[in-house]
């Protein structure tokens, strides 16, 4: 059993880092409070024993995307980078869109009938994934190793400015 005390922290860590996600102005602060929002819902999956979410969560969400998005704004934004999130301008807008769909989400979880599983839970749902990764597919899960790191390299490449002086 979970400490409830533990879910709330962890729930409150992940509202609040969301919250600095799109009202911070600086957007390299957004998108590194991006990265604590996913590290928090990983945990999240962890206190819900779901241990191959959880993973998933911290190396795609948190590890990949959230490290190419910090790129693409290194990358992309030139000049004071102070007052480069443009998007939360739009305060009252987003605002409506969030409440429209939280209403939406809030109705479909109150109308759908939840039936609980009676079927026993995996142990380690981990072991067996790691098992095909690493055994029947380990060249895809290779060939897509190699791209990201051409990619990162790329991108470092490209922000060092080829040609300019140093």
């Amino acid at each position: 059993m979970t400490n409830p005390i533990i879910f709330w922290l962890i729930t409150i860590l992940v509202v609040g880092s969301a919250l600095a996600v799109v009202l911070l102005r600086n957007i390299v602060h957004s998108a590194l409070f991006l990265i604590v929002t996913f590290v928090g819902v990983s945990g999240l999956y962890i206190l819900l024993q779901a241990d191959f979410l959880a993973a998933v969560q911290l190396l795609v969400y948190a590890g990949a995307v959230a490290i190419l998005i910090v790129f693409g704004v290194m990358l992309t934004v030139r000049g004071d980078i102070k007052n480069s999130n443009m998007f939360n301008s739009y305060k009252l807008s987003g605002g409506i869109v969030a409440l429209v769909f939280f209403l939406i989400v809030e109705r479909i979880i109150l109308k759908t009938d939840w039936v609980l599983s009676t079927a026993a839970m995996p142990e380690s749902t981990v072991g067996p994934i790691a098992d095909s990764l690493l055994g029947n597919f380990v060249i895809p899960f290779e060939v897509a190793a190699v791209l990201l790191l051409v990619a990162m390299v790329g991108a470092i490449l490209l922000a060092r400015g080829e040609g300019k002086p140093q």
